[in-house]
């Protein structure tokens, strides 16, 4: 009988969060895609078209570079933690309270702390620097954490077989550790772009809210949903954050599948 219940509380749940799931979407994909027009892909915003385009170059400028400063951190913190540092260091369980305590803070702790220490106090201004080392900071702990895991199922086994043939530890670790945990350390890195593609409170603290596309790395502009974000508080361009937000899918759906092309063809290189 207790099978039963939990047989059926599985699947109840599995549905509701499923169910959610497609609700969700379908209402957006149903209201935004009539709203999509060339307009709104024009390269210079205006009040008349309110164009996405600048936003969805920012976007991934700011996913880019915010990538190529906190992946390598992460992975390579994440790599001490587990393969170099001693096992029951306070120092090492210092960091894994503190990534696990950063991890749940809410966007808007990093938000405040960016404006108030990269915007107000190092005088970033409202720029895409600003918005770029913000985002770093909020996903480094969701990176570390990842690839942590990821390293630690890692079987032994494999290690000692490594040594046992005569390898060192360096190349134990970059010819048959990473290529197995690799996977899991995508899925990290994956799961830090979806956070700084839906990023909303801490991006309009530190990057702004420009409608221009910046050339600078001290220029203000605004992501895709930051733009989403500001069309729907306005009130005047409803139809238009909904087509904002079946872009914002169609980007996350192609950014999930790359990258899990990516993994998939890592995994089957390593065997």
């Amino acid at each position: 009988m207790e099978s039963k219940i939990i047989k059926f509380l599985v699947y109840f749940f599995t549905f509701v969060t499923f169910g959610s799931l497609f609700y969700v979407i379908g209402f957006i994909l149903l209201n935004g895609i009539g709203s999509l027009s060339l307009d709104m892909f024009a390269w210079e915003y205006t009040s008349d078209n309110v164009s996405m385009m600048p936003a969805i170059i920012t976007t991934f400028i700011l996913v880019f570079f915010t990538l190529l400063i906190a992946a390598p951190i992460g992975v390579f913190t994440a790599f001490y933690l587990v393969e170099y540092a001693d096992k029951g260091n306070r120092f090492v369980n210092l960091i894994r309270i503190a990534t696990d305590t950063l991890s749940g803070i809410p966007s808007i702790v990093y938000g405040l702390f960016g404006m108030l220490f990269f915007v107000v106090f190092l005088g970033f201004q409202y720029s895409l620097l600003a918005g770029i080392l913000t985002s770093v900071i909020m996903v480094l702990p969701v990176i570390i954490r990842s690839t942590e895991e990821a390293l630690l199922a890692v079987s032994n086994s494999l290690r000692e077989g490594s040594f046992a043939l005569g390898a060192g530890r360096l190349r134990t670790i970059f010819r048959v550790v990473l290529p197995v945990a690799m996977p899991g350390i995508l899925s990290g890195i994956i799961l830090g772009v979806g956070r700084i593609v839906g990023e909303t409170a801490a991006l309009m603290y530190t990057l702004g809210t420009s409608t221009n596309l910046p050339t600078g790395p001290f220029q203000s502009g605004r992501t895709l949903a930051l733009h989403m974000f500001v069309l729907a508080g306005e009130g005047l361009h409803v139809r238009e954050s909904y087509a904002t937000g079946v872009v914002l899918i169609v980007i996350v759906l192609i950014i999930n599948g790359l990258s899990t092309w990516l993994s998939n063809r890592l995994t089957r290189g390593a065997k």
